[in-house]
Formats: structure tokens, sequence, C-alpha cells
């Protein structure tokens, strides 16, 4: 994308979940997905972690995908932390993304959720993840899209 620039990473928090994202990319690549963009953001609108074009044999759908990381506690897994307003935002955001890239406006749209529930699973030393993803398919809707 020719707007798109990187985000710079920062806190080790940001670096953590660059790396999930890295992570969930590779995964739905190797299920077919191709990639759009990666970390799109736009001030006052929001971020989107991944946006990628599944091709189907009828027809193409543009995924809007989250992901989440979660170290597993009481409070509920990765997947739950996907509360309505981060729903909202990140439909905001693909609304956006639509306006901006009016190449992709004709395509199906569906909104993918990746989540991670980790406990120690991130090794330090070399960066890997040492868990699979569960992947939420058309995990929330867009009213009145």
């Amino acid at each position: 994308m020719a707007n798109h620039k990187p985000l710079t990473l920062t806190s080790p928090k940001q670096r953590q979940g660059s790396l999930f994202e890295q992570h969930a990319r590779e995964f739905l690549q190797a299920q077919g997905l191709r990639l759009i963009v990666q970390n799109w953001q736009q001030p006052k609108v929001g971020e989107l972690d991944l946006v990628m074009m599944e091709t189907g044999q009828a027809w193409s759908t543009l995924v809007f995908i989250e992901v989440r990381q979660r170290k597993q506690s009481g409070f509920g897994d990765a997947a739950i932390s996907i509360t309505a307003s981060k729903q909202r935002k990140v439909i905001k955001a693909a609304r956006y993304f639509l306006q901006q890239h009016p190449e992709y406006s004709d395509y199906e749209c569906r909104f993918d959720v990746i989540a991670y529930n980790t406990a120690n699973s991130v090794s330090k030393k070399n960066q890997q993840i040492d868990t699979q993803p569960e992947w939420f398919q058309g995990a929330f809707v867009a009213e009145a899209w």
C-alpha cells in the first residue's frame, strides 16, 4: 500500500503483539489467504491488524482480522477480549479502509479473530510462539454495512 507507514514498535507489549501478528499472518497464509496489509492505521480512526484476501471458487472475500493474545487467567480467553466496543472500532477502521481503497469495495467482507491463549508460550530467547492459534471465521458482523 503506497500510503501505509509501518508502525514503530517501542514497548515490549507492542513488540510481543507484533510477534503474534506475524505468527497469525504466516498461519493464515498457510491456509491460503493472501496478505493485503498488516498494521494498517489511521489516526482518529483506528487500526487493522491484518487485511487479507481469501480466494474462493465462486468469489473472493476481503477478511479483516483482529489478532488477540491473552495469558490464561480467570478473566476469560483471548477471543472474549473482543468487546462490542472493540468490534465497533474495527468496523469503523474497515469502513475507512474501504473508502481509502475503493478497489476492494466490491468484495464480500468478513471479520475474523485469531486468538492466542498463552501461559508462557513465548520463548524470549528465539522469539518463537509455542501455541497454535484459534481461528474464528466470521467472529462478528457489521450491521448496516
